[in-house]
């Protein structure tokens, strides 16, 4: 007999997280194609996620106490940690790695010049019809010499073992530039495009928004708008239970 457990959940209305939507924005049509069905149809399976690993990187340099030593202790302190299931374990295993590479890849140098602070982490857009959630992380800011307020946000991104795509990277930091036009509408000349950036914890780099991030932000809205006309006719995985 079949086996009749769900294995997938079904996102009625357009949702693509800002990591996602980065990819597709860098993918041929045909992995387009895969990341929006993937959006709409979620594996309901247990996901190993990095929020720990995420929180504890973000709450440092937010204290500005972050460092290779600190990065290498934490990760040592998770992969001994005790866990009551193999999952847990598995979980604690990953954030433990996460944190390990930005360590041996930690280079105080790459960061931006600029204050690291609280960021709008609850912001969410709806781009012509697509619900994004940019996963901002933290805030930059800096005063220029004319002594103007410039303003940036940052995200995290990690793969065991396979550096970030640094295009992929540019399209997510663009994103995060469209976002901080927006909270900052009042200040069209505070956004900056080197303050928005993606870091990149499997090697260590920033990646900031290119000068074309404007551009680049306009073309992820007229992409959010055929996403949106394309959700309902996107097929399920084969052999997908709902």
């Amino acid at each position: 007999m079949p086996d009749s457990k769900p294995t997938h959940r079904l996102v009625e209305t357009p949702k693509v997280h800002g990591r996602y939507l980065s990819d597709y924005m860098a993918a041929s049509e045909r992995r387009r194609r895969t990341i929006i069905r993937d959006c709409k149809y979620r594996v309901i399976a247990r996901i190993v996620q990095h929020d720990r690993a995420k929180a504890f990187i973000t709450n440092m340099m937010k204290s500005g106490d972050l460092s290779a030593e600190t990065l290498s202790l934490e990760a040592q302190r998770l992969a001994e940690m005790m866990a009551d299931t193999p999952f847990e374990r598995e979980v604690l295993d990953n954030n433990s790695d996460f944190l390990a590479a930005f360590g041996e890849a930690f280079d105080i140098e790459q960061f931006p010049d600029a204050e690291i602070i609280e960021g709008p982490t609850q912001f969410k857009v709806n781009l012509n019809g697509v619900d994004v959630n940019p996963d901002i992380r933290l805030a930059t800011r800096r005063v220029n010499k004319n002594n103007r307020e410039r303003t940036g946000l940052m995200t995290i991104r990690y793969a065991k073992g396979k550096p970030l795509d640094e295009e992929v990277g540019r399209w997510q930091s663009s994103l995060l530039f469209g976002c901080r036009k927006m909270i900052d509408s009042d200040n069209d000349d505070a956004p900056e495009q080197k303050l928005c950036v993606t870091l990149d914890a499997q090697s260590g780099k920033f990646i900031p928004a290119p000068g074309d991030a404007l551009s680049r932000f306009k073309n992820m809205e007229a992409a959010c708008a055929s996403i949106a006309e394309r959700w309902d006719s996107v097929e399920p995985p084969v052999n997908a239970v709902f």
